[in-house]
């Protein structure tokens, strides 16, 4: 079984993929990325998951993880090492992975960009645009052939709620779920409106920029992941489908690709 691990700077998402020339997603768990744990707490931790859910660890055969968190890298892959004895393909970069990196500054592209457009170029087959709600919201664009164009990087759902709350004395945390109409009543819905309708109409604004700038002639498939895509795609007028696991996908494509298990 292969273990992958796409660690953000709020949370880290670990898939488990079965074994097999059509190896399937068959648990994942996300977990707080907390930079002060030590190697030995991260191997703790893996160890813990997997027998909550009643699974062998034992049984991991490798292991792969993309990061966009440099201080904590080295430590999860240490923890992971402790805990699977195995030592992860670290993606970045500058992987030989098949896609071209089109980009001013290609050593500054995350991790988890780059395998997110991987999985789209080989799942779709189609130009593309990935949205992907983290703790930054980021929009990239990869051709069929697998030219990684750049794309957007703006704040997070979550990020910009958390510091409007926290930058403005009368206003409080409310719960980000589907507001039920743009005019808030309470102030909590004003709020809900905001961040959500917020987000969704900028996702769209932006997309439709990125179209009319893409350079290929054909219209890019807009897809969305991470945690948020659910909520805010229900009222985006752009985003075409939701794929929950595309990061873990794509790490799991890289693995296979850059150890010659390419199904």
């Amino acid at each position: 079984m292969l273990v992958a691990l796409d660690v953000g700077n709020t949370e880290i998402t670990v898939g488990l993929f079965g074994s097999g020339p059509a190896a399937e997603l068959e648990r994942s768990w996300r977990v707080t990325t907390t930079p002060s744990r030590t190697a030995d707490e991260w191997a703790v931790l893996l160890r813990a998951l997997f027998a909550q859910a009643g699974l062998d660890i034992a049984r991991v055969s490798a292991s792969v993880m993309c990061s966009v968190v440099p201080m904590i890298t080295d430590v999860i892959a240490d923890g992971v090492l402790d805990a699977t004895g195995t030592t992860p393909v670290v993606i970045g970069p500058f992987s030989p992975l098949p896609i071209t990196l089109d980009v001013e500054e290609p050593q500054t592209v995350g991790a988890d960009r780059i395998v997110n457009t991987l999985a789209a170029s080989r799942i779709y087959g189609t130009d593309t645009i990935v949205v992907d709600f983290g703790t930054a919201t980021t929009l990239d664009c990869i051709t069929k052939d697998g030219k990684f164009l750049g794309g957007i990087i703006a704040p997070g759902v979550r990020t910009a709620s958390e510091n409007l709350v926290r930058r403005a004395a009368k206003l409080s945390s409310t719960d980000l779920t589907s507001p039920a109409r743009a005019i808030g009543r309470r102030t909590d819905d004003c709020l809900r409106a905001g961040i959500i309708f917020g987000a969704a109409d900028a996702v769209d604004g932006m997309v439709r920029r990125i179209k009319a700038e893409w350079p290929t002639g054909d219209t890019p498939r807009v897809v969305a992941t991470g945690g948020f895509a659910p909520l805010i795609a229900k009222h985006s007028s752009e985003i075409e489908e939701i794929h929950p696991d595309l990061t873990l996908r794509g790490l799991e494509l890289a693995w296979r690709l850059l150890t010659g298990q390419v199904r």
